[in-house]
């Protein structure tokens, strides 16, 4: 039986773009040898599941795409679009795939926005339960437009990081994606928790270098990024991802308090 609710399905052209150019440079998904990739919750059409195939089939041509919806309504629709490497079934947090074969990455994007906090824990485990060993979950939010977006990467070790992706051009202050942050985070942007610290110093960072604008909102992240590392933030990786306007972080460095991962029996 599946498990979940029916979400609102709300879906997009390139919505899900900044994501998906993510999950494309992922180590597990590069190395593995058959990658298996869903796309969980995908809505009212075929829309993002398609894109994630064509996207990733850039770098890996071999790659298997599925769609998974709980609505069985969605799943006939979205079947008429099936095609080689990309099909669509039926499911929930479970993550039904053929003959139990797990996944390499296990996209769910605006799914759990839509539930209780108290209920993620949960969902991320028995998610991250169908993955390969070194398979991730990637699990997060955006806005209609996907220009303000966040995700968070879970293993079967549990989360590891937080990422937020935003379009530069015209962008005021970082901390925009405070309402587009994963539903693990987003009623902990308060003082006292450690996301609220971030993107204050993310905006504080942000200003200090408006100077560099004149060279390009790129520039001008990319010393922002900089500026948090130096602060002492366990900011990951570098300037070819900070000038897309991500920005990584270590997930112990922004965890909610009282956060504990346990892992799900079946992992």
């Amino acid at each position: 039986m599946a498990i979940g609710s029916i979400t609102r399905g709300t879906t997009g052209t390139n919505r899900l773009r900044r994501v998906d150019r993510w999950i494309a440079q992922l180590p597990g998904f590069r190395r593995a040898a058959s990658p298996l990739v869903v796309d969980l919750g995908y809505g009212a059409s075929a829309t993002t599941t398609l894109e994630l195939h064509h996207r990733l089939g850039r770098v890996r041509p071999t790659v298997e795409v599925i769609g998974i919806e709980i609505d069985p309504a969605r799943v006939r629709l979205a079947s008429a679009s099936a095609k080689p490497g990309v099909s669509f079934r039926m499911g929930g947090f479970e993550v039904p795939l053929p003959e139990g074969r797990p996944a390499t990455v296990i996209r769910a994007l605006n799914v759990l926005r839509q539930y209780d906090e108290s209920a993620v824990l949960d969902a991320w485990r028995l998610m991250v339960s169908r993955l390969e060993p070194d398979g991730t979950l990637v699990e997060g939010t955006c806005n209609e437009v996907g220009r303000v977006a966040s995700w968070v990467d879970v293993t079967p070790r549990g989360p590891e990081s937080l990422t937020v992706s935003l379009r530069l051009a015209e962008l005021e202050r970082p901390s925009i994606v405070a309402e587009r942050l994963p539903k693990v985070l987003i009623h902990h942007n308060v003082p006292g928790e450690r996301i609220h610290d971030l993107l204050h110093d993310l905006d504080r960072q942000w200003q200090i270098n408006a100077p560099l604008a004149v060279y390009g909102p790129s520039q001008r992240w990319i010393a922002t990024a900089a500026g948090l590392r130096a602060d002492g933030w366990p900011v990951l990786g570098g300037r070819s991802r900070w000038r897309l306007g991500e920005l990584t972080v270590a997930w112990e460095s922004i965890a909610p308090n009282g956060f504990a991962w346990v892992e799900h029996p079946l992992s």
